[in-house]
C-alpha cells in the first residue's frame, strides 16, 4: 500500500519532540551556513524541539563540529553531534564485553570514542582484538587496511562506520569509507555485521538513547523526525528504522528525484529548507477523479503526463509526488518526460 506525504496543521517543531538533523547540505555547505538554517533551528528550539545533529563523517571530533555550529550563532552542546564514530563504538560495546580489545582503523576521533565506550583500541592484530571497527581518514595507508583484513580473517567481528562509496573533496569526488571497506571484503570474503552510518537506522536509534542519557526521557520514535537532503541515506535510514522524515531541497535531493523515488526512499514531508520546521505543511488529498490537491495546488493526469498548476509551488510538488507514487506503485513506468519541470527556489522562505 502506497504511503503518501503527511501534513501538519501547526508546525513540525510542535508536532515532533526530537529532530535528527543531517548536517552537510542541510545546516551547512562546507564552511558556510545554509541560508535560514541557523535561524530556523533556533526558532524550533524556542518552540520546545530538541535538536541532534547526525553525520556519517567519522573523522571530525564532536567538539569541532559543535564549534562550527556555534559559529553560526547556534547554542550547541558537544553531545548533540552524533558522528558515525560515536555510533560505531556504541554498537561494538553492545556486542563484546567491557574492556575488550578492538582493532581501530580510523581517525583519532574513532579511537577516542572506542575508549569512551569502555573498550581498548589497538592497532595490530597480534594484540588479540575481538572486534574491528573500520573508519576513514584522508591519509589512511594500505598497512591499516591489511591489519583489518588480518583481524577479520582470524575471526574478529567486523564493524564499519559507514559504507559511503564516495566523498566530495575540494578537488572532486574521492573514494569514501565504503570503497575501502570493499577492499577488506574482497580480501577476506567477509561482510561487516554492522554499519553505523546512514542508510542504516542505528544512528537515529543511538541518537535517541544519547539524548535520554543527558537526563531526558527517551523520546518515542513517533515523536522523532529524521531530516536530511539525501533520499538514499537520510530518508532511507528513517524508513528502515520506522521514523517519519522530512527532506529539504538545499542539498542533493531535487523535485525529479522525489517524484521518481522508490518506496524506501520516500519522505514523510518535503520542505524547501529548514524554515519548514516552523510552518504548517498542507496534507495532499486525492479527489474522486484522481486529481491530487495540496493547499491551492493541483496535480492531475493530462494525456499520460502529470501536470500541475504552478511549477514554482512547493504544494504542487507535494501533490505531484503523491500522484507519481500512486501511478508508479500501480505498475506504471514513469520517466522525466512524464513529469513537471519544477523551478522551486530552495532558499526562499516557506
Amino acid at each position: 500500500m502506497t504511503r503518501f506525504l503527511k501534513g501538519v496543521p501547526t508546525s513540525v517543531a510542535r508536532a515532533y519532540q526530537l529532530a535528527l538533523l543531517d548536517l552537510d547540505g542541510v545546516v551547512y555547505r562546507g564552511r558556510n551556513a545554509v541560508p535560514h538554517a541557523a535561524e530556523a533551528i533556533a526558532e524550533a528550539e524556542r518552540n520546545g524541539m530538541t535538536i541532534e545533529y547526525t553525520t556519517n563523517n567519522s573523522s571530525r571530533f564532536q567538539h569541532v563540529v559543535a564549534d562550527q555550529l556555534r559559529g553560526f550563532g547556534l547554542k550547541v552542546e558537544d553531545w548533540q553531534v552524533i558522528t558515525s564514530s560515536v555510533v560505531a563504538a556504541r554498537m561494538v560495546a553492545h556486542q563484546v564485553p567491557a574492556g575488550s580489545k578492538v582493532l581501530t582503523i580510523g581517525a583519532p576521533h574513532l579511537r577516542e570514542e572506542v575508549s569512551r565506550a569502555g573498550l581498548v583500541p589497538v592497532s595490530n592484530v597480534d594484540e588479540g582484538p575481538v572486534a574491528v571497527i573500520q573508519g576513514w581518514y584522508p591519509e589512511m595507508p594500505w598497512s591499516e587496511l591489511a591489519q583489518a583484513a588480518y583481524a577479520v580473517e582470524r575471526g574478529a567481528v567486523y564493524f564499519v562506520t559507514n559504507r559511503d562509496l564516495s566523498i566530495p573533496r575540494e578537488q572532486g569526488i574521492a573514494p569514501g569509507c565504503g570503497s575501502l571497506v570493499n577492499a577488506v571484503i574482497a580480501a577476506t570474503g567477509v561482510q561487516p555485521i554492522g554499519s553505523a552510518g546512514k542508510p542504516e537506522s542505528a544512528m537515529y536509534d543511538e541518537a535517541r538513547m544519547l539524548n535520554a542519557g543527558e537526563g531526558h526521557d527517551l523520546v518515542p520514535k513517533e515523536r522523532s523526525i529524521a531530516i536530511g537532503d539525501r533520499l538514499d541515506t537520510d530518508i532511507e535510514a528513517g524508513n528502515r528504522g520506522g521514523y517519519d522524515s522530512m527532506v529539504v531541497l538545499t542539498g542533493v535531493a531535487d523535485p525529479m528525484q522525489l517524484m521518481l523515488a522508490k518506496p524506501e526512499l520516500r519522505p514523510t514531508m518535503i520542505a524547501r529548507n529548514l524554515t519548514g520546521l516552523n510552518t504548517p505543511h498542507a496534507e495532499p488529498k486525492r479527489a474522486a477523479d484522481g486529481t491530487w490537491t495540496c493547499g491551492e495546488a493541483t496535480a492531475r493526469l493530462d494525456g499520460g503526463r502529470i501536470a500541475v498548476n504552478d511549477v514554482e509551488s512547493l504544494d504542487a510538488l507535494r501533490a505531484a509526488c503523491c500522484l507519481a507514487w500512486e501511478r508508479a506503485d500501480a505498475g506504471e513506468t514513469l520517466d522525466a518526460a512524464d513529469l513537471p519541470g519544477f523551478r522551486i527556489d530552495p532558499v526562499a522562505g516557506e
